[in-house]
């Protein structure tokens, strides 16, 4: 199935510790580049994610954004080291014992003191495996916008290969009656010159410029590559690279028939195929 490289995904879990964001964008590059950009608590992940990413993509740029906005519940929870408090509390005793004019413990110095307060940690073990299954969701959304953009885009590649193919079938339908136009042209123009002319040697002529304007090969070969761009987007795997090798095939095939146009039919009909693989070209960039 035709797939394109350009497609967004975006998956959002929510957890008893936070909520986990996953937001996938994909565009169109030679080869696969992986971007991942996720908060310090998950790099230790890193690895295990990009090994899920290159085990279903094969080609594009592809950027990846982790987001993880903890429970606010949870970030508002407060925890005292109780032995440090009491630790604390007992030397400001000792201490206002030794004064003159002893002073009240205050709470708010006391939780001010390092150690005192413990910022409450979450446990990352379930939302890291979370994550894991959040990035296959969301590489499930990824896959099936490229699949649906890539099918739009097989649509439009076929439409432009079956006007090459009827520009191809009409040139082959005219070659005889262009030839013979020339033909008739060239003696139309010795009679006007009224010089005799030895006839053998102007059939010789007249075979050497039918060969220069054959372009019955540059057809078939264009009918190969017309086939062969068909059965490739019919495949399962990446296609692209070998779609952009064959409008190099086709492009040359078509530059070949308007160095042999001998007709203002023939001329039109080379500018027209170029015209139309270079359509296919821009579409075929964006194929994985």
């Amino acid at each position: 199935m035709t797939k394109s490289m350009t497609a967004f995904a975006r998956v959002q879990k929510n957890l008893a510790e936070g909520d986990l964001i996953w937001e996938l964008r994909s565009v169109n590059n030679r080869f696969l580049e992986l971007y991942l950009k996720m908060p310090e608590d998950f790099r230790a992940n890193e690895v295990r994610f990009r090994e899920i990413l290159q085990k279903r993509l094969k080609r594009g740029k592809i950027e990846c954004f982790l987001r993880f906005n903890a429970n606010v519940q949870q970030a508002e929870t407060i925890n005292i080291n109780q032995q440090q408090a009491k630790s604390l509390v007992k030397a400001c005793h000792e201490i206002n014992n030794l004064l003159h004019q002893p002073s009240e413990v205050d709470p708010i110095e006391v939780l001010q003191w390092p150690g005192v307060v413990q910022e409450s940690k979450i446990e990352m073990k379930p939302v890291l495996e979370a994550a894991e299954a959040s990035l296959e969701k969301a590489l499930d959304e990824l896959l099936a916008n490229r699949e649906r953009e890539g099918e739009r885009m097989r649509d439009l590649i076929i439409q432009r290969c079956d006007a090459i193919q009827q520009i191809v079938d009409q040139t082959r339908d005219k070659m005889p009656e262009i030839q013979a136009r020339y033909h008739q042209r060239l003696r139309d123009r010795l009679d006007e010159l009224k010089v005799e002319i030895n006839n053998d040697r102007l059939e010789q002529e007249l075979v050497h410029l039918a060969q220069k304007m054959d372009v019955d090969e540059e057809l078939d070969r264009l009918d190969s590559h017309l086939k062969e761009m068909k059965d490739i987007l019919n495949r399962d795997d990446a296609v692209g690279r070998r779609l952009d090798f064959l409008m190099q095939e086709l492009n040359r095939e078509a530059n070949t028939l308007g160095s042999k146009a001998a007709d203002i039919s023939s001329t039109n009909a080379s500018v027209e195929l170029k015209v139309l693989i270079e359509q296919m070209r821009e579409q075929i960039q964006n194929i994985e």
